[in-house]
């Protein structure tokens, strides 16, 4: 009997390492873990021999078809049991035999269904019912037959989960998408959102669904409803009307301690608080709820009453760090301002101390700007925190004069400035510090990565007249209130990240304007939350002002009574006559951090803009989207930038080993995985961002 036991404890033991082992090779979910720390065991590939990797296969996803010019395919492809998932520009989701690239089914989602193109990842399950892989197209989750690509019609309604439903709103009033995947935890899926951010937005409420039949499991309102904790931290009745607070970058999850760590973004409209007094809880906040039922643990706020668009923008990563052979379970959260938020991982207590300090106060009447904010001591910042004179570019004479004129035009800066009527200095930028790429972390060695962009912005508050007289016609005021932060005030657009409508009735009829407004187009989502009346007001406005006529005037209210609104002037780039950053370079870079003790080991370049090497000047590195990983065998592995290099470097010097010139630019994190023996890393070349060109193709690569 007790030989009999022996066999058994050991075939059960057997089992298990073969089972780890077969997860050893896999990156079985979005950001190569549950924990999100971007990490492999695997070590066939190194620094002794990665400059031997050849091009193991390619696989163009779109099949030849002409790609839009900002498609913006921002993948992270897993791999279960030899197989690659992915997607490709138009929605589509496919798998790969991982060891030759060879595609074994591909589903193409009804195109009612469409929705933005900056996909970053497809979650996978699998239980009595079969194995199965989740994703979202537009306001929809789907689930797939994981082995044919069939759609599974028993979940949800044939197959598709609204995620409009259940947020208390009307659903045709409001837009989101979710480009992040859900994170799995038993039999639930659990969803973060990216909503729209104007006024009119949807709340960005964290929701669980049952993987087999799709129902709702539970809801965490991130703007709290009477009773809930929070509720204070708002005006009386936001929860019926106020959006935002969301989750759209990600999320990850403890399986042992049965919590998922939610980071979210700031509330709506993004840069102007005036009708949300308070701090408002849960924007821009790191929180742990129960992943069995919703119900919050604790939560950290990172930002209060957010005017700067400071959403936390990756999953946090969930890492041990060995501290003389003491253990301890931690959360790292990097943010958009360039810092890491070290937290510990059952109390949400900050490891190293955070700093309540004062900051200035708005200079616009109706605005609620909160008194202090916090400032992180440790870790130190990846991203400078500071911006003078002395920081102005210097890569030649004329871009300094440039940068000069529109810095004495703008306020002195400080720590988390509010925008203001003048114009106000936002450093590190909306897009960071770090974006949804996120860090990556080795256990080995307590070092965390992340790359960084600092390239700042010029903004400001545009005080304008309301039509309850005559002063502003509805279209222009609903454009200056919804669109111009995207578009300009004068319809010229923000290069590279929003198109002039300069001209657009050359280029669309008012129909087709009209459905891009209501049903979205590109990386705009639907304004479904504004009347029929207002939509064709402000397409009206737009081609009227885009063809140089008269603009109609409201008529409503009695002659003479106004009132003064406040809107966001736009997402101003501060560069250069050439369009690089106004600061001093470095514009992009690699960091390791060591969490032990919050110190800096190493920076690095990371990009290169060939035209200004060619002009003698030093690489500057680039503004970079996409994150990094870190295997066992030494290695740091990135694409990220506009050169269209896929790099990897030492992790342990931040040495340049190996690069490889992609298709197009690789704006997504790479994974990799082993197959039979053999290491391979695979990265998505999506391209369609900073002005690049479009890409659909996913290169892997192994050692010869």
């Amino acid at each position: 009997m007790r030989t009999f036991c022996f066999f058994v404890s050991w075939t059960l033991a057997w089992l298990s390492t073969l089972a780890t082992a077969q997860d050893f090779g896999s990156w079985k979910t979005f950001g190569g873990d549950p924990g999100s720390n971007h990490y492999s065991q695997l070590r066939q590939i190194d620094t002794g021999n990665v400059t031997t990797l050849k091009l193991a296969w390619s696989y163009a996803s779109a099949k030849g078809q002409p790609l839009a010019a900002m498609s913006e395919l921002q993948f992270n492809p897993i791999v279960v049991d030899g197989v690659l998932y992915g997607r490709n520009p138009f929605y589509n989701v496919f798998a790969l035999d991982a060891e030759t690239g060879n595609e074994l089914w591909e589903h193409s989602p009804p195109l009612s269904h469409a929705g933005l193109s900056n996909m970053r990842g497809v979650s996978y399950w699998e239980g009595k019912q079969g194995k199965r892989i989740f994703f979202t197209t537009g306001h929809n989750l789907m689930a797939l037959d994981a082995s044919t690509g069939k759609l599974i019609t028993s979940f949800g309604k044939e197959g598709i989960v609204d995620l409009r439903v259940g947020l208390g709103r009307d659903i045709d009033k409001i837009s989101i998408n979710a480009p992040a995947p859900g994170v799995i935890f038993q039999n639930l899926i659990i969803m973060g959102t990216a909503v729209t951010e104007t006024g009119g937005a949807a709340p960005g409420d964290i929701r669980a669904y049952n993987v087999v039949s799709g129902k709702q499991v539970w809801i965490f309102h991130t703007i709290p409803h009477p009773g809930e904790t929070g509720y204070e931290t708002w005006p009386k009745n936001a929860w019926k009307t106020a959006g935002g607070a969301n989750a759209w970058a990600g999320l990850s999850v403890d399986n042992k301690r049965g919590v998922v760590y939610v980071p979210t973004g700031s509330p709506t409209p993004d840069f102007i608080g005036s009708d949300r007094a308070g701090a408002n809880l849960f924007g821009n906040s790191i929180i742990a709820l129960n992943a069995s039922s919703g119900r919050r643990l604790w939560h950290f706020q990172a930002v209060h009453h957010d005017l700067w668009d400071r959403d936390l923008s990756s999953a946090p990563a969930l890492v041990t760090v060995n501290d003389n052979g003491q253990k301890r379970d931690l959360l790292a959260q990097a943010s958009k301002q360039g810092v890491i938020y070290l937290l510990d991982r059952d109390s949400g207590e900050p490891i190293f101390p955070i700093e309540e300090v004062p900051v200035p106060a708005s200079t616009v009447p109706t605005e609620h700007a909160y008194p202090t904010q916090p400032r992180v001591t440790l870790p130190e910042p990846f991203s400078r925190q500071s911006f003078g004179e002395k920081d102005l570019t210097d890569i030649n004479p004329k871009a300094h004069e440039y940068v000069k004129a529109l810095f004495e035009q703008a306020q002195e800066f400080a720590y988390f400035r509010p925008p203001g009527l003048e114009k106000t200095i936002v450093f590190p930028g909306f897009y960071g510090g770090a974006n949804w790429g996120g860090g990556a972390y080795d256990p080995e060695t307590n070092m965390y990565y992340i790359n960084a962009s600092e390239a700042p912005q010029l903004v400001h508050v545009e005080a304008v007249e309301v039509a309850r007289g005559s002063s502003l016609g509805v279209g222009e005021y609903i454009f200056r209130q919804q669109c111009s932060g995207c578009h300009g005030l004068n319809l010229q657009g923000f290069y590279p990240y929003a198109p002039s409508l300069v001209g657009v009735s050359e280029r669309l009829t008012k129909l087709q304007a009209l459905k891009a407004v209501r049903e979205g187009k590109g990386r705009m989502m639907p304004f479904g939350h504004l009347s029929q009346h207002e939509r064709d007001a402000v397409v009206d406005y737009v081609f009227a002002k885009s063809e140089g006529k008269a603009v109609a005037k409201a008529s409503a209210g009695a002659p003479g009574e106004t009132e003064t609104a406040y809107v966001f002037a736009g997402y101003n780039d501060f560069v250069d006559d050439r369009y690089y950053p106004a600061v001093k370079p470095p514009w992009g870079t690699l960091n390791a951090i060591n969490l032990v003790d919050g110190k800096r080991r190493w920076q690095t370049i990371l990009g290169e803009y060939k035209e200004l090497t060619e002009e003698g000047i030093p690489p500057t590195g680039t503004r970079n989207w996409g994150g990094p990983i870190v295997t066992a065998g030494g290695l740091l592995i990135i694409a990220a930038t506009p050169d269209e290099k896929l790099r990897i470097f030492d992790k342990s010097t931040g040495n340049l080993l190996w690069e490889y010139d992609l298709p197009a630019a690789g704006y997504s994190t790479p994974s990799t995985y082993e197959i039979g023996g053999k290491q391979f890393i695979v990265v998505p070349c999506s391209g369609g961002k900073l002005g690049t060109k479009s890409g659909d193709q996913y290169l892997a690569f192994a050692l010869p």
